[in-house]
């Protein structure tokens, strides 16, 4: 079968970035570079032009960034996404024609020049006025004809053109006649800058070969790259010990919040607790009558827990649009919002899709959960564990349409009351179908909506779920701890074709996982992992105040045998009043991390990742800069929780901007000390007074 058009002689292959063939939005963050590479060639010697064509979907008509050749059929080029939403790019090639007689006209004077003026026999044929007389110089008539070819190609070039550049068009054109018509004995190239840049603005694109796909581009806020969390129990909040917190006390919080430097202020689930199968402290079966039950064990459609008297009372009483008595009511809710906004600070919320068996949905829709054969609804299970108090959804329920919607108006819910970050429970336990179509309509109605999935899972589900919609993700940091460990995994995960779709959010503890490295090592992991997080990389969380004080004792299992990553007395169970301030607390290092974190920006992104050799396996050396190294970041952290560690690094001068054996400075942002180094430096780190320093280089004077 005949193509539709033959003459497209320009093939364009191996487009990046991409993700799944165009499947999938590439993410970037407002102001951010997209790089665009492909492979573009053509039959033949003549020479190609390639653009990147790029538009918000809000625009109608394509901006273009002209593509630079690199080598090998190789091609180049950049644009900046100035707004977030919905972006889409492509490229296109055709055979530039005026490149290539340029190169050969070029070629006829190279070769021009290679005759001697001067011969005598040239001099009997030429005019006193140095014309050539007709038929005397075959080289002299090529190049007159050869000018005529150009003038043709420039002239159909002003065609394209509009104004001003129309007119220099028309002028270049008629010099080329001009100096054809003149039939000189020699010729100087008249083709300069300003004709080669009208020229590449203005090709004949009527035989132009177009990507076959338009790729998606995702443009986030810059919050999706550069954010810290802090995660609190609001019900834990207040002063009064014994009295359950409400969203007043975590107001009161929030001048101490902002000061650490968190900008996100993350409250899991605030919805009713149901009563049946309610666990009590340290996750037992039979709860004592004042348990208060677990956050995550939603829906009480009893009246009295829908709100206080005189509250708004929200459609579903007791489900996921409705709020727990005791922490207040809807007005309470949006003061807080607003009251954290003054504080540049935003408050996450929890979606958590699953329900308590009091739980409205299973009164109402039973048929959105797995009927067991007994009639009764199954309850979520891991065996031989059993969480009775808690039923999942079935995503292939016959009503699964109706669960979709109702579940995207939970989003839409709190969107409206102002929140615009959610952090998602287990959302790899839900169909990937449900997320792609909830987070895309939610995205192109709110797309400064930022979704953070709690998915400690596989590889491929973790990153299926990011290619799907979801903003930042958890991680494995959390199980790296040695050097190798860490390096290979920040090198996969910060480096294309990962970093294109993916974004870490690194968490050293949360109210599931207190781990065996935290249990062990005390308040000195504390620090280096809470170091580790903030600057590898440019999204961490803590969950508090369990961090700052650093609570290790782990829940004993009851075996006595296995291990635990939960944690003893844990919060999910049970109300925890702590004072963050208490002696020894890491207030003062988070606080100092958060501040290095807001004036550097080299450590605001995971683009520049590069780690440094260091001679010794307890140590990691390595550095964030920004594109110009205008600010360059070096880390160097002992990961030995117990032993003073010591080491000789071999730094890679290049990745820091710096010149082969050039000195330099570098100031350590922890405690002000300033150092003189090279390539070749020692390093001595004290797990239990700074197992970190963290260099602002900058060049001696």
């Amino acid at each position: 079968m005949k193509p539709r058009d033959g003459r497209q002689r320009v093939q364009i292959e191996d487009v990046t970035p991409q993700i799944d063939a165009g499947r999938h939005p590439v993410r970037r963050v407002s102001g951010e570079e997209v790089v665009v590479t492909a492979a573009i060639f053509a039959d033949g010697h003549d020479h190609v032009g390639a653009r990147v064509l790029f538009r918000h979907d809000s625009e109608s008509s394509w901006r273009f960034a002209s593509m630079r050749a690199l080598e090998n059929d190789l091609w180049h080029a950049a644009f900046v996404v100035d707004k977030h939403g919905a972006w889409t790019f492509t490229v296109i090639g055709w055979i530039d024609h005026f490149a290539t007689w340029a190169s050969d006209f070029a070629k006829r004077l190279a070769a021009q020049t290679r005759t001697d003026r001067t011969d005598a026999a040239v001099a009997a044929m030429s005019d006193p006025d140095g014309q050539i007389q007709a038929g005397s110089n075959p080289e002299a008539q090529d190049i007159a004809l050869a000018l005529s070819t150009g003038a043709i190609l420039i002239r159909d070039a002003a065609e394209r053109a509009e104004g001003a550049d129309r007119q220099r068009l028309t002028e270049f054109a008629q010099k080329f006649e001009a100096l054809a018509g003149e039939r000189r004995s020699f010729y100087e190239n008249p083709c300069n800058e300003e004709l080669d840049c009208l020229m590449t603005n203005y090709p004949d694109l009527t035989h132009a070969t177009q990507y076959e796909a338009e790729l998606p581009v995702w443009v986030d806020r810059e919050r999706a790259r550069f954010s810290s969390w802090y995660e609190l129990f609001p019900r834990s909040a207040s002063p009064n010990p014994g009295r359950h917190g409400t969203f007043s006390d975590v107001e009161q919080q929030l001048p101490e919040i902002a000061a650490m430097g968190f900008d996100v202020l993350y409250l899991p689930p605030i919805h009713p607790i149901g009563r049946a199968f309610r666990k009590g402290p340290n996750n037992t079966t039979v709860a004592p009558p004042d348990a208060p039950g677990s956050p995550w064990a939603i829906g009480d459609r009893t009246a009295a827990s829908c709100a206080p008297v005189g509250a708004e009372i929200a459609g579903d009483c007791g489900g996921h649009k409705s709020i727990h008595p005791q922490l207040g009511t809807f007005a309470d809710f949006d003061h807080l919002v607003k009251t954290a906004k003054t504080q540049s600070v935003e408050i996450a919320l929890d979606i958590a899709f699953q329900c308590s068996p009091d739980h409205p949905w299973v009164h109402d829709h039973p048929n959105w959960f797995v009927i067991r054969p007994d009639g009764s609804i199954q309850y979520a299970e891991n065996p031989p564990k059993k969480y009775q108090d808690i039923h999942p959804l079935n995503f292939e329920s016959p009503d699964w349409r109706a669960l979709w919607d109702e579940l995207y108006s939970v989003f839409e819910f709190w969107i409206e009351r102002g929140v615009r970050i959610f952090r998602v429970d287990n959302p790899h336990t839900k169909a990937l179908p449900f997320w792609e179509w909830c987070l895309s309509t939610l995205r192109s109605r709110y797309p400064d909506v930022i979704f953070l999935a709690e998915a400690f899972t596989r590889p491929r589900v973790m990153y299926a779920l990011a290619k799907r919609g979801f903003t930042q993700s958890y991680t494995y940091f959390t199980w790296r701890n040695s050097k190798s460990e860490l390096q290979s995994y920040l090198e996969e995960i910060t480096q294309p074709p990962i970093s294109d779709f993916f974004r870490p959010n690194f968490w050293p503890n949360t109210p599931d996982i207190l781990h065996k490295t935290l249990q062990e090592g005390g308040r000195p992991a504390f620090m280096h992992r809470v170091i580790l997080a903030a600057t590898l990389s440019s999204n961490y969380g803590i969950y508090g105040p369990a961090y700052e004080l650093a609570e290790n004792a782990p829940a004993r299992p009851p075996n006595g045998k296995s291990e635990s990553e939960e944690y003893l007395d844990s919060e999910k169970y049970q109300i925890r009043q702590r004072n963050r301030n208490a002696p020894g607390s890491l207030v003062p290092l988070i606080t100092a991390l958060n501040r290095i974190r807001r004036e550097n920006r080299a450590l605001q992104s995971n683009a520049s990742l590069h780690f440094h050799s260091i001679d010794n396996p307890n140590l990691i050396c390595y550095s964030k800069s920004t594109a110009g190294f205008e600010n360059t970041i070096l880390v160097a952290v002992n990961i030995d929780s117990f032993n003073e560690q010591t080491g000789w690094t071999q730094l890679d001068l290049d990745r820091l901007g710096l010149s082969p054996g050039e000195s330099f400075l570098v100031e350590d942002l922890l405690n002000g000390e300033q150092y003189t180094w090279r390539d070749r430096n020692y390093v001595a780190l004290n797990p239990g007074v700074q197992p970190a320093h963290i260099f602002r280089l900058s060049r001696l004077q």
